[in-house]
């Protein structure tokens, strides 16, 4: 072999060296935008509250002999001066336990999803006179509610504080065969159950 072609040759050969680096630097090398991770929408990873129906005491609603019709829906047994003052609060949330029973009483929940030391439920419903009777008996006997008759009905309520010393208590009120029965915690419009006896018996 001639020097001329020694020297060819080597010249050949570094340029496929090279042209071999250069395809694999642009060939296997990941581009930089794939190595970042996918923009996260705050708004979608914001949780939202979960729904936990409030907890109501018992009483015996059921059928019972009675003149009086129940309330068609939850705000026509309020006054307009107390609908103004629950304005901010959600009526029968989805997943508070608002709405009719199977016996057809009436579940009105006062209550944000998000605020659950803040609801007012009352439950509107025919109720047998005897168990009616007997069970606002034994809550002024046994739990120390205050009981007495106005307004042609009976009337038993009792009123606290919880732990964080929030206003809490109940009122129940059973007239003609109807029971009216309210449990509030930090939410007790002033006149709420007198409002609500005038609206079903005027």
């Amino acid at each position: 072999m001639t020097r001329r072609r020694r020297v060819i040759g080597r010249a050949i050969g570094a340029l496929l060296a090279g042209a071999v680096l250069a395809s694999t630097a642009s060939g296997c090398a990941p581009e930089p935008d794939s190595l970042r991770p996918p923009p996260t929408d705050a708004a979608s990873a914001t949780p939202t509250p979960t729904a936990t129906p409030v907890a109501i005491a018992d009483f015996p609603f059921g059928p019972s002999t009675s003149t009086t019709p129940l309330p068609s829906d939850c705000k026509s047994i309020l006054t307009d001066g107390i609908l103004e003052t629950l304005a901010d609060i959600p009526l029968n949330a989805p997943g508070m336990g608002g709405g009719i029973r199977p016996d057809s009483s009436r579940v009105c929940v006062w209550a944000d999803p998000g605020a659950s030391r803040t609801s007012l439920v009352t439950v509107v419903g025919y109720s047998p006179e005897r168990e009616a009777r007997d069970a606002l008996y034994l809550l002024g006997v046994d739990d120390g509610y205050l009981c007495y008759e106005p307004d042609e009905g009976l009337r038993c309520e009792k009123n606290g504080t919880d732990d964080l010393g929030l206003s809490q208590g109940r009122t129940v009120y059973w007239r003609d065969g109807v029971a009216i029965d309210t449990q509030y915690s930090n939410l007790a419009p002033q006149g709420y159950t007198a409002a609500i006896v005038a609206k079903i018996w005027g």
